[in-house]
């Protein structure tokens, strides 16, 4: 058995201590290593050659970010693969993002890396400069092997089963027209949109419960409460999601007069947002408490809002914010939940003066069978899932290719998103009256409240910032597919993951 060979990494930086002391030479290589293969062994068996003792680290499950089914094994499983290799000394689980901080523990006479990291600037992340900085700042150095490379992500895409073959075929005949290198360029052209995002802040509560069973005198599940946690929801999601990529961001939405959750908003906001406030009077913010089970199986839902709040100031103030400023932005998003932020007044500014309209109009309990897109007049982009559409327009039977069709006609949309769940994305292109369908991208979902925001806000500054509209809607496919695998909206999409994502997907 190897796993003797197995560690921490605080025992790591004690062995390496001693080996030092002895004069051997330490040597370390990291990685996720999920697949291995005749590239990680030659690679690992260069790197011994190197010095006297090898040390190998893995990153931990929980910060592998490389797309859909990763990683196919288990951090233990990764471990013990190493450990089984007679070149390797020991082993250690990282749990961090970066390999930083276990350098400065570690600090090896060595930092080994694969050929392909020796151009620092196709390094989407940008660490492997910062652990070259962290490895030399201890007399250390970072050496690069020239040995035989592959993809574990190649393999694990062809031949673990990651994708069916529909999802298969589309990555194959999107990636023969589009690379990923091209679409990140495409990304960081976002950058410089100005974007003002207008809906309902929601506050999202999760009350984590471990089921009981039945009551005994009655017909009610009975839970133990075990834990709490609270997310920025609604609007404010949507502009954490673009603040991410568009370093010019404002944020018009209303807060109650109290219980208005200020505080923790404006924590929760990301630094380049600029908030706008209207105040509703004896309304809280609108506050949705779910309780969920373990495997956050939703078992109850509370709301705490007004279905129709009254404007301290009658709603004079962002009306006029909005004749005065709309025309600076190159693009508006409406997240728009139906909770009475929106008004009748604001739709028709809205409509009228913003220079790139980007709407979604949520269907939700508080607000089911009375709220839907055909209260805008117009909009430039629309996402909406498929029963949002077809109640809109009161359609339930019709091929949703033609509803889609008729609505976006209605509002003259240039680009008409339907959001479909496990059936993915099917998108209508206005320009040349063609359908574009991108499959489901994620073979795993944790939560799926929160992804047609996420879909919303980056195919939205796709479409603005004049992107192809298969790459809008891959984009947003994308971001949505990330962010089923995030619960609730406990942290936005990050640009450095997306692209990673991507090239994942693509390879």
């Amino acid at each position: 058995m190897s796993s003797h060979k197995i560690t921490d990494i605080d025992n790591l930086a004690k062995l390496s201590d001693e080996f030092r002391s002895q004069g051997k030479k330490v040597v370390l290589c990291h990685g996720t290593f999920d697949l291995m293969h005749t590239g990680h062994i030659r690679y690992l068996q260069r790197a011994q050659k190197e010095g006297d003792v090898l040390f190998v680290t893995v990153t931990a499950d929980e910060f592998v970010n490389k797309g859909p089914g990763r990683p196919v094994f288990s951090d233990r499983l990764r471990a013990e693969n190493l450990a089984a290799l007679e070149c390797v000394s020991c082993v250690a689980i990282n749990y961090s993002p970066t390999a930083i901080d276990l350098l400065e523990n570690i600090r090896p006479h060595l930092y080994v890396k694969g050929s392909e990291y020796r151009d620092h600037a196709k390094d989407l992340t940008g660490n492997i400069t910062l652990e070259k900085n962290a490895v030399e700042k201890y007399g250390g150095a970072i050496f690069y092997t020239d040995e035989i490379t592959f993809s574990s992500s190649t393999l694990l895409n062809e031949h673990f089963g990651v994708f069916s073959p529909e999802t298969r075929r589309f990555l194959e005949e999107f990636g023969q027209t589009y690379s990923d290198r091209l679409i990140h360029e495409k990304i960081n052209s976002l950058a410089n949109l100005k974007v003002l995002v207008v809906g309902d802040a929601i506050i999202d509560q999760y009350h984590y419960v471990s089921p009981l069973g039945q009551t005994g005198k009655g017909n009610v599940l009975a839970v133990q409460y075990e834990s709490a946690e609270q997310f920025a929801g609604g609007s404010l999601a949507v502009a954490n999601h673009v603040a991410k990529f568009s370093k010019s961001v404002s944020l018009l939405t209303g807060l109650g007069d109290h219980d208005s959750h200020e505080k923790f908003i404006r924590e929760k906001l990301q630094s380049n947002i600029n908030p706008i406030f209207s105040y509703f009077v004896d309304a809280p913010t609108v506050t949705k408490r779910r309780f969920v089970d373990s495997d956050l199986a939703k078992l109850f839902e509370v709301y705490f809002f007004k279905d129709e709040p009254v404007f301290l100031d009658g709603g004079k103030n962002s009306i006029e914010w909005l004749e005065n400023h709309l025309s600076k932005y190159d693009l508006v998003i409406i997240a728009d939940f139906g909770n009475g932020f929106v008004s009748n007044e604001m739709v028709e500014v809205l409509c009228r003066k913003a220079p790139f309209l980007a709407v979604n109009t949520q269907i939700n309990s508080g607000n089911r069978g009375f709220h839907v897109i055909n209260r805008y007049s117009r909009a430039d982009f629309v996402s909406l899932n498929e029963p949002e559409l077809r109640l809109a327009a009161h359609n339930r039977h019709d091929p949703i290719e033609l509803v889609c069709e008729a609505t976006a006609k209605k509002l003259g949309a240039k680009g008409f998103a339907v959001t479909r769940g496990t059936k993915g994305v099917l998108l209508y292109d206005a320009r040349s009256a063609t359908f574009d369908r991108v499959p489901a991208l994620s073979s795993r979902v944790i939560d799926r409240i929160g992804a047609g925001d996420a879909y919303l806000s980056l195919a939205s500054l796709c479409f603005a910032g004049g992107l192809d509209f298969s790459i809008a809607n891959f984009v947003g496919s994308v971001a949505a597919a990330m962010d089923v695998q995030i619960v609730c909206n406990r942290e936005p999409i990050d640009p450095i993951n997306l692209k990673k994502y991507i090239s994942t997907l693509l390879k």
